[in-house]
């Protein structure tokens, strides 16, 4: 099933649906990196009418890397003995368009990879949580160019090891080493030569970086292990640079909010808004009303709706810190928004709720259980689908 291989009805399927139009969702986190699909008109009623499985396929990495889909073709990256898998699965069908292995000889740790692959015009990026950053060609999975930002960079990785998915960023591919004066690097996208490193000698943390513009100035956003630094996006040099906690899974994203962004995570450090002007950033406040494991927030209307330790769905003002509501029975779920609406796993249980984004209350409009067990792994919708993983399998539903 892992074997590298290509089915030629599956690949002129494959290619007659590149010509089509669909909601792609190309990158972790979706088109904006906020969260957000731009999908309209999907099933609302589940409680009367849950959504139709279309397929499943097992998984067998045991872990929580996302899934990106672009024209009717579903990337994710899976584990086979003694390697990582990257597979292209066809949406209609369920099946392996192609799949392409690289070496993974080291023991699980909560899984193996857990980075999503970024597809950019006509290439899919997809990093390894050893290091290995490669490539490929989407139409057949061949490899077009690889590096190891660990061995090239001299780099550290964290703890749970690299989790962070590649960014890109115009002709450039942004990653997080972690080496001696490389935090962050940019490499050219279509070679892999490095355009620049940058962001100072730090440990990565593992969240994905943020593109961001504040009173004009490009930057990246990226988490090291106990700072919060804002790197110059034309150069990699140093702007600015937070301290934040102790070192520990630093794994939600950022929240841009005009000029400022939101922080969070667990372990105890909670969360915060930080203004960033055109001498530095500083904390506006900080608290420790929501303290999200691993799952970034969805901003909707000025207001965050996140998960929080110990198993809250919270809905908090990030202009204030000032908590609205608080429900719990979550888990350390993940969520996105889709059509007006909240879809927010229970992380223990597999349950997945979909939920009305209102300041006042708790407002819950069904729920149903596509895979059940633990899933921490962020839902996605493209062209009127829903792709949900746990540990064991991948399946897609019709959302509409």
């Amino acid at each position: 099933m892992h074997s590298r291989r290509i089915n030629g009805t599956l690949a002129l399927l494959f290619l007659v649906q590149g010509t089509l139009s669909a909601a792609d969702w190309p990158q972790f986190r979706g088109p904006n990196a906020d969260g957000i699909s731009v999908e309209k008109g999907i099933n609302k009623t589940w409680n009367q009418k849950p959504p139709v499985q279309l397929w499943k396929t097992a998984m067998s990495d045991e872990g929580f890397a996302g899934v990106s889909v672009v024209k009717g073709v579903a990337y994710v990256i899976d584990h086979a003995p003694g390697q990582d898998v990257v597979r292209a699965i066809n949406v209609t069908t369920g099946k392996d368009v192609w799949s392409y292995p690289y070496a993974d000889t080291q023991k699980s740790n909560f899984g193996y990879s857990r980075a999503t692959p970024t597809v950019n015009a006509n290439r899919v990026y997809v990093l390894g949580r050893m290091g290995l950053l490669t490539c490929l060609d989407i139409k057949n999975g061949k490899p077009i160019w690889s590096r190891n930002i660990m061995t090239d960079f001299n780099g550290k990785k964290p703890n749970w090891n690299y989790a962070m998915s590649p960014v890109v960023d115009g002709n450039k591919l942004i990653v997080l080493p972690g080496g001696p004066g490389s935090l962050v690097a940019a490499l050219d996208k279509t070679t892999g030569k490095t355009i620049w490193q940058g962001g100072g000698t730090r440990e990565p943390g593992y969240a994905t970086p943020i593109i961001a513009t504040f009173n004009g100035k490009k930057q990246y956003l990226v988490f090291a292990a106990t700072e919060i630094v804002g790197v110059d996006a034309s150069n990699g040099a140093e702007l600015w640079a937070l301290p934040w906690g102790k070192p520990s899974a630093h794994i939600p994203d950022f929240v841009l909010i005009g000029n400022s962004f939101y922080v969070t995570n667990s372990y105890g450090e909670g969360c915060a808004l930080v203004d960033v002007t055109a001498s530095g950033a500083k904390y506006r406040w900080t608290n420790k009303e929501m303290q999200s494991h691993m799952a970034t927030p969805i901003l909707v209307g000025g207001l965050l709706y996140g998960t929080t330790d110990p198993g809250d769905l919270i809905c908090i003002d990030p202009q204030t810190g000032v908590t609205k509501w608080r429900q719990n029975g979550f888990e350390k779920g993940p969520q996105m928004m889709v059509d007006g609406v909240l879809l927010v796993f229970n992380g223990h249980n597999g349950d997945l709720v979909m939920v009305d984004p209102k300041p006042d209350a708790y407002h819950e409009l069904g729920r149903f259980k596509p895979l059940g067990g633990q899933s921490w792994t962020m839902p996605v919708v493209s062209d009127g689908k829903l792709f949900v993983r746990n540990t064991t399998a991948l399946a897609c539903f019709k959302l509409k």
